[in-house]
């Protein structure tokens, strides 16, 4: 509520979370990045119903529900509520729901979605325990240690959740493989028939 930044285990690699709708934090995971303004941040919820509050969605529901919670991102177009000074440069946003007990918990805890990336400078790689990214901890309020996430043997782990962009009705386009492209894709294309945007 303060304004810190938290790093949190998630169920692809492990994250830093600030409440999104608070500029000065916002700015604050930018800078503890090491980041350029015009890279998004995802927003992270703790239930599928929550999106429809922060997004514009033009998908079935079911097609939320089969995806989410899980190690996908999914973009939308993003609503008026959501704080003007999160990614003010695009319309959309992506959403996150993890399958982590932990973090769902706690997004539910607060009285807006989180702003969530990753626990790493960027450029550098993903990491899946927390001493994995100690040249962090002094610029944040908390870490929570969940232990290892993921697999640390598997090298798809470290690529962090698959991030598709569903915002054009019909269609889907693939910002980020991630660790569930295969899945994911299956999903969209066999079950909702949505066709690959071309790039």
């Amino acid at each position: 509520q303060a304004g810190g930044l938290v790093a949190v285990p998630t169920d692809t690699v492990y994250g830093v979370a600030c409440l999104a709708q608070d500029p000065g934090a916002v700015r604050s995971i930018y800078s503890l990045k090491g980041r350029n303004g015009s890279k998004p941040l995802a927003i992270c919820l703790g239930d599928v119903d929550h999106i429809y509050r922060y997004c514009h969605v033009n998908v079935p529901d079911e097609l939320l529900q089969d995806l989410l919670p899980g190690p996908v991102t999914l973009v939308l177009k993003r609503s008026e509520e959501l704080n003007k000074d999160l990614n003010p440069f695009t319309s959309l946003v992506g959403v996150r729901i993890p399958n982590h007990p932990f973090i769902r918990e706690l997004a539910r805890a607060c009285s807006g979605p989180l702003a969530l990336t990753s626990a790493n400078i960027s450029s550098q790689a993903s990491t899946l325990t927390v001493l994995e990214f100690q040249d962090l901890w002094p610029q944040l309020s908390l870490i929570i240690d969940g232990g290892p996430v993921g697999d640390v043997q598997s090298p798809e782990c470290r690529l962090g959740s698959t991030v598709v962009d569903l915002s054009v009705s019909g269609k889907f386009s693939i910002i980020r493989p991630g660790c569930a492209l295969t899945s994911t894709v299956e999903i969209l294309r066999q079950k909702y028939g949505l066709i690959p945007e071309s790039s």
